[in-house]
Formats: structure tokens, C-alpha cells, sequence
């Protein structure tokens, strides 16, 4: 269990505290810690050291990195549109599990776009679209050589049918439309 301590600010008055990231914690503890730490982030109240630290130790793990995208991805707070050099570093220091991870959110919020928009659900596309976004920002900011090796393979995947994520994209069920809009994502970030 890591304890993570920052300074909080209270109009000119400073205190500390604490919040812990359990060493076997849950997709639903991640998702409910990293929105503590986007709150505290957003009022100003964690140092970039705590900051990078709580993120480093969310991302440990495949169940703490889910939670964490899943939060900060589609977050309402604008914090996720432009991540600072700390959550950048953090995301640095799991590059296998962020890279999966980073590259199956590139395609599946690529694909959930197209799938509200055939519903005429056009709020939840731009949510969507808001995510894919972000997502790729992330990839270009992180400049991570396994979601290189990562998107490279999920192309493959898609163009041909077979490879690594076959399985992936089997499990979603991604239609020819779907697997051409993950195909130019990646593409684009490959580039």
C-alpha cells in the first residue's frame, strides 16, 4: 500500500494529507481515487511530486490504469485536455500496461463514436470523440515505443482479420467500418 502525501491549500493556510493507493487495488477503487486526485488537482491542491507519485502508483497495475483512464479520460474537467508534464511522467513509468491500454482506448472511442452517431446519439459521440482526443494527445505527449509496437499490431489486426488483437476486436464485434476508422487512428499516431 503507497501512501501518498501533498500539501493542501486553503486560502493562505497550508496542510497536509494523505491518500492511499491500495497495492491490489480495484477498477472502481482506481476510478473513485483518481477522481480525488482530479478534484485536488483542479483546486490546486497537490504539488506536481504528488501529483506524478499518485498517478505512477495508480498505473501499477492493469485494474489501477483502467481506473484511472476510464476517470480521466472522460472527465468533464478541461485538466484532461491538456495533461501536465507530471500525469505525463506518471503514465512513463507502466509503459506496458499504459500502452495497451492507451491504444485500445484509441480505437475503442474512435469506434463508440461511429456507433452513437449510427444511433443518432449525437452528445454521446462528441464524449466519444472528446476521448479519442485526449487519448491521442496522451500518445504523442507519453512518445512511448511500446504504443508504437502496440498500435502497429492493433493496425495489422484490423486490416487483416488476424494477429494479436483478433481477439480484441472479435470480443466488440467491430464492423468493417469500425476496423477502417481504427486503421486511419492508428495510422494517424504511426505516422
Amino acid at each position: 500500500m503507497a501512501i501518498i502525501a501533498g500539501e493542501r491549500v486553503s486560502g493562505t493556510m497550508m496542510s497536509e494529507f494523505a491518500f492511499t493507493v491500495p497495492e491490489t487495488v480495484t477498477f472502481e477503487e482506481a476510478i473513485a481515487l483518481t477522481q480525488s486526485i482530479l478534484d485536488r488537482m483542479q483546486a490546486g491542491e497537490l504539488s506536481p511530486d504528488a501529483i506524478a507519485a499518485a498517478i505512477s502508483e495508480l498505473v501499477k497495475t492493469k485494474n489501477g490504469a483502467r481506473g484511472f483512464f476510464v476517470n480521466y479520460l472522460t472527465s468533464e474537467s478541461t485538466i484532461a485536455d491538456n495533461p501536465s508534464q507530471e500525469v505525463v511522467q506518471a503514465l512513463q513509468s507502466n509503459p506496458d500496461t499504459v500502452s495497451e491500454l492507451l491504444v485500445k482506448n484509441l480505437a475503442m472511442s474512435a469506434t463508440m463514436a461511429i456507433t452513437h452517431r449510427r444511433n443518432d446519439n449525437h452528445q454521446m459521440a462528441e464524449g466519444s470523440d472528446r476521448v479519442r482526443s485526449r487519448t491521442a494527445r496522451i500518445i504523442e505527449l507519453v512518445k512511448l515505443p511500446q504504443v508504437y509496437q502496440q498500435a502497429q499490431s492493433l493496425l495489422e489486426s484490423a486490416i487483416t482479420g488476424e494477429g494479436e488483437y483478433k481477439p480484441f476486436l472479435a470480443k466488440w464485434g467491430y464492423d468493417a467500418e469500425q476496423r477502417q476508422v481504427i486503421s486511419e487512428e492508428l495510422q494517424q499516431i504511426l505516422n
